[in-house]
C-alpha cells in the first residue's frame, strides 16, 4: 500500500517577466527580462511543496527538460521525507552527465521543494525544524551596479542606508578600468562615511594580478571585502590576492556543492563563503555551512534572501544576508529587511508563496509529471 508522503507528481511553470524598475546593468549578464522555474512537488495525500530557481543566464526549457528526464522517474514513488536519501541517489545516478550545471540545478530545485514539503508536514518554518540559532539576521543592500555610473551607485547605496541597512555592496570590473573602480569606491566611502560597511564584488572581472594591484588601493578604503575577485577555478589565484592584500577576500557563488568548495577548506584563506542554493540545495547549503564552522569560516549565501534567511538563521556562523530587491514584487508575503536585519517567515516550510496572478499571466511553458 502506498503511503501518505509517497511523491506521486512534479508539476513545473515556467515565468518570464519584465523587470520591476530598469533592468541591472552588471556587464557580464544578459538580463532583459526575469525568467524563473517553479517546481511543485506534490504527495499520494495532496500535499504540496514548492522549490524555484532563477537561473540568470536562460536555459529554463534545458532545466525543465532534465527534471523529466534525469529527475523525475529516479523520485516519483519515493517517499518525501527521504530528503538526504534522494539528494544521494541523484548526485550518484547524473554524476557520469553532471556534478554541476544543469542537472545540479535541477536537483536543487527539488531540493528545496521537499524541504518546504517537509516543513509543511511538520507545523515548522524551516529555520524552526533545523534548530533556530536565532531570529533575526543582518542584511546588506545589493545591486549597486558598475553600470549605474558613480552617482548612481552611490544613490542606490544611499537608498539602502535610508531603509535602515548598515551594509551595501557595490560592483567594479566588467564596464571600466580599475582605476576608475578605485576612484568610485573612495567615493562611495565618502558618501557613506565611516559607519556603513562597504562591500566590493568583482564578479569574477579580473585576473589575480590586477585584483592584487587594485587592491592595494581598495584596502585604503576600508571595505569590508572583496568578492570573487578571479573565476572560481583559480583557487590559486584566491590564495596569492588574500596573502597579498588587508581586505578579506570572499567567494563562492559559482561554486556548485561542498566538493567544488573543498580547496577553500583545504587551505582557508577566504574566511567567508557564499554559497548559492541553487548549486546544492537546501541540504548542500547546510552541509557547507556546518563544513564552514569547523574551520572557522562564516557563511553569507548568495541571492535568495526570502529562503536562505532560514539557513541564517539555524546556524551558529552566519554573516550576511544579501539582500536583492530583484523579486520582491512576486510574493504574496515578501521578506524584507526591518532596521537592517531579516526575520524568516514563521510559516510552515519556507512560507513563500508566488502570487497567482504572476504564474498565470507570465507562464511561457511547463511539465506535468507523474509515473
Amino acid at each position: 500500500m502506498t503511503a501518505p508522503t509517497t511523491i506521486a507528481e512534479l508539476r513545473t511553470t515556467l515565468l518570464r517577466l519584465p523587470w520591476a524598475g530598469a533592468p541591472p546593468e552588471t556587464g557580464f549578464l544578459p538580463t532583459p527580462h526575469r525568467e524563473l522555474l517553479v517546481l511543485e512537488v506534490e504527495t499520494r495525500d495532496g500535499q504540496t511543496g514548492m522549490g524555484y530557481l532563477m537561473p540568470l543566464s536562460g536555459g529554463l526549457e534545458t532545466i525543465d527538460t532534465c527534471l523529466r528526464e534525469l529527475i523525475a522517474p529516479k523520485v516519483i514513488g519515493r517517499d518525501c521525507t527521504e530528503i538526504e536519501g534522494i539528494w544521494q541517489s541523484l548526485w550518484r545516478s547524473t554524476y557520469v552527465l553532471g556534478r554541476m550545471g544543469v542537472t545540479m540545478f535541477a536537483q536543487s530545485a527539488l531540493d528545496i521543494a521537499l524541504w518546504d514539503l517537509l516543513g509543511k508536514r511538520a507545523g515548522l518554518p524551516l529555520y524552526r525544524l533545523w534548530g533556530a540559532a536565532k531570529a533575526e539576521v543582518p542584511a546588506y543592500g545589493s545591486g549597486c551596479w558598475r553600470g549605474l555610473g558613480k552617482d548612481g551607485m552611490i544613490q542606490k547605496a544611499e537608498g539602502f542606508v535610508e531603509r535602515g541597512l548598515k551594509a551595501i555592496k557595490m560592483q567594479v570590473a566588467h564596464l571600466r578600468p580599475w582605476r576608475e573602480d578605485v576612484m568610485n569606491v573612495r567615493a562611495m566611502r565618502a558618501a557613506l562615511g565611516p559607519n556603513i560597511e562597504i562591500m566590493v564584488d568583482v564578479n569574477e572581472g579580473w585576473t589575480a594580478d590586477t585584483a592584487i594591484q587594485a587592491g592595494q588601493y581598495l584596502d585604503e578604503c576600508d571595505i569590508y571585502w572583496l568578492e570573487e575577485p578571479v573565476v572560481c577555478e583559480d583557487f590559486a589565484g584566491y590564495a596569492r590576492i588574500a596573502q597579498a592584500l588587508k581586505t578579506r577576500i570572499v567567494g563562492g557563488e559559482n561554486h556548485f556543492t561542498r566538493f567544488d568548495l573543498r580547496p577553500f577548506f583545504a587551505t582557508p584563506n577566504v574566511p567567508i563563503l557564499q554559497p548559492d542554493p541553487m548549486r546544492g540545495g537546501l541540504t548542500e547549503l547546510r552541509k557547507i555551512a556546518a563544513t564552514a564552522d569547523t574551520w572557522g569560516i562564516a557563511m553569507a549565501p548568495h541571492l535568495f534572501h526570502e529562503l536562505t534567511v532560514h539557513l541564517m538563521a539555524s546556524i551558529p556562523n552566519a554573516n550576511y544576508l544579501e539582500y536583492m530587491d530583484w523579486i520582491d514584487d512576486l510574493w504574496v508575503e515578501p521578506v524584507l529587511p526591518v532596521g537592517g536585519k531579516m526575520r524568516p517567515l514563521e510559516h510552515p516550510g519556507h512560507g513563500l508563496v508566488f502570487r497567482p496572478d504572476l504564474l498565470k499571466e507570465h507562464r511561457i511553458g511547463g511539465s506535468r509529471m507523474k509515473a
